[in-house]
């Protein structure tokens, strides 16, 4: 007998899990709730999420409740008679009516080794952070901020060529398979939730568009951490001073050695162009000036020449 499952998520990575649980056998996913149509590009015409587009492809019903706590909502919900609701990155708080409408409760797929990293942007702040290791955990949701009993875990590591894009890929996957693997063994119940540990919680506060700006102060290697976690959105950024000044966002960089004053441009050929910071230096290896297009920094210095001692702010 298949388990009735509503599916609760709106970006790409909610439409990975949402795919692999229509090609598992012994669920059936009755419902699609996902955020409200946003919306996009030149003309900000309304755009469905990546979920939406997925539930409508395969003839599923689909909510989009302004607000997930509504009476009639819910209703909707408990028309479906599901055993389960999956959750992955949906975008709202649930409230306590939706967490116990179905009798095996909600799971939810969170992209990091929980309790580090509760939050919105587990993703990004683990690389910016330093990690060298972050996973995804698979737990029962309760009424807090990611403090749900967990149930299942997988680990990957973070090379140092990953960058929020290739990281939230991977974990996207690896978050799919977990949760398809781990439905039917915890319906069995053979596998029983776990209170998270109160030892080494730590939170992932959501990103900014401000959280981009570089503070050539700190460290070459803290400075391309945050460079790997912003990418590609919101992107790091600084500034050639003005009138008036004008943005570069910074796509990649390696480290370099020996440093220099921070901020200053030290060198400049067509293999990169080094800044100094507030330890090391890095060499920047792609770019993009505000309104252009992004460029190697051999193409980029052929038609913006930056002089040797030029101060980035």
């Amino acid at each position: 007998m298949q388990l009735r499952l509503i599916f609760m998520g709106t970006p790409e990575l909610a439409g990975t899990s949402l795919q692999m649980l229509l090609r598992a056998p012994e669920l059936k996913v009755v419902a699609v709730v996902t955020q409200q149509d946003q919306p996009k590009g030149r003309g900000l015409k309304l755009q469905p999420s990546p979920v939406k587009e997925i539930a409508l492809r395969e003839a599923l019903p689909v909510l989009q409740p302004e607000r997930a706590r509504d009476e009639k909502f819910l209703a909707e919900l408990r028309a479906f008679q599901p055993d389960l609701i999956a959750v992955a990155a949906y975008g709202q708080i649930l409230p306590q009516g939706i967490l116990d409408l179905p009798r095996l409760g909600c799971l939810n797929v969170h992209t990091s080794l929980l309790p580090k990293y509760r939050g919105a942007a587990p993703i990004q702040r683990a690389i910016w952070d330093g990690e060298t290791e972050t996973g995804v955990t698979i737990m029962r949701m309760d009424a807090g901020l990611d403090t749900g009993a967990m149930l299942t875990q997988t680990k990957t590591p973070i090379h140092d060529a990953d960058n929020a894009q290739t990281l939230h890929d991977r974990l996207a996957q690896l978050g799919a398979e977990l949760l398809v693997s781990t439905i039917p063994d915890y319906a069995a119940g053979k596998i029983l939730p776990r209170p998270q540990p109160a030892e080494g919680v730590s939170y992932a506060p959501k990103i900014k568009k401000s959280d981009g700006q570089i503070d050539w102060r700190q460290p070459a290697r803290a400075i391309r951490n945050q460079l790997r976690a912003l990418t590609p959105w919101p992107g790091a950024f600084t500034h050639l001073p003005g009138p008036p000044p004008a943005l570069l966002k910074i796509w990649d960089a390696d480290l370099w050695e020996p440093s220099g004053p921070h901020g200053e441009v030290l060198r400049v050929d067509k293999s990169g162009i080094v800044v100094g910071c507030g330890a090391g230096a890095l060499q920047i290896l792609s770019l993009q000036r505000e309104g252009g297009r992004r460029l190697g920094a051999a193409e980029f210095l052929a038609g913006h020449p930056l002089p040797v001692g030029q101060k980035l702010e």
